[in-house]
């Protein structure tokens, strides 16, 4: 089995500037996903995906390839990770370079563990599943969801369950959002069979705000200390 560990790092970033190499805790970001990549074992290649010079020197200074630069095609906003991913498949291919499984990392994923990323490639080769993705269990049934209406009146989403006690009802999980398994040959053929691993909310963090990069901050110390 051959794997790839693609990171997409594009240099725009509209709500923070230089998101994927601004410093957290004294490292550029994306150094904790190549590190984590690294640290997992599971890759024989590990890669960048960016458009930007000065991030491509800073993943390499991390131990990360950058074999070719992205086109202007997919560094638009407009362009989907999906777009990106075919991309890098098709350079590498071109060069005859050909992987069976995949791992994309998200760049921004500094609490993200090595354990997980080995949890996840285990669950892939294990299972019948050829994509697996990180899950975090909400930590409040979603069933018991309050909206708010334009009078300002309160009510609950699904009435049904506003007694029902929290244990009996279904557990409900949410995207992790910090990496995504998958057999290459199924993912460009569309026949997808997603499963799971559950990860801790502890090591999950969306960074889209000041206020998300401190909390992030904070969960690295507990987490790592």
């Amino acid at each position: 089995m051959r794997n790839i560990c693609i990171i997409p790092a594009r240099g725009g970033s509209k709500r923070i500037p230089h998101k994927n190499i601004r410093s957290f805790l004294g490292k550029p970001i994306i150094a904790y996903s190549i590190e984590a990549a690294i640290n997992s074992r599971c890759f024989d290649e590990i890669m960048v995906s960016t458009d930007d010079e000065e991030i491509a020197q800073i993943a390499k200074q991390y131990g990360a390839k950058v074999p070719f630069m992205r086109s202007d095609r997919t560094s638009n906003d407009h362009a989907t990770l999906a777009d990106v991913i075919k991309e890098v498949l098709k350079e590498y291919s071109d060069m005859g370079v050909v992987f069976d499984n995949m791992c994309c990392i998200l760049a921004t994923s500094p609490l993200l563990r090595s354990d997980d990323i080995i949890a996840g490639y285990r669950e892939l080769l294990e299972s019948n599943f050829t994509s697996i993705v990180p899950v975090v269990q909400y930590s409040y049934p979603i069933q018991r969801s309050l909206i708010i209406d334009k009078a300002g009146i309160v009510s609950y989403k699904w009435p049904e369950y506003s007694k029902s006690r929290s244990q009996d009802l279904e557990p409900t999980y949410h995207d992790a959002g910090t990496f995504y398994w998958h057999i290459i040959q199924n993912w460009i053929s569309g026949d997808i069979r997603r499963g799971a691993v559950i990860v801790d909310e502890m090591s999950v963090q969306d960074i889209d705000t000041e206020r998300d990069w401190e909390m992030a901050e904070f969960k690295y110390r507990v987490l790592f200390k």
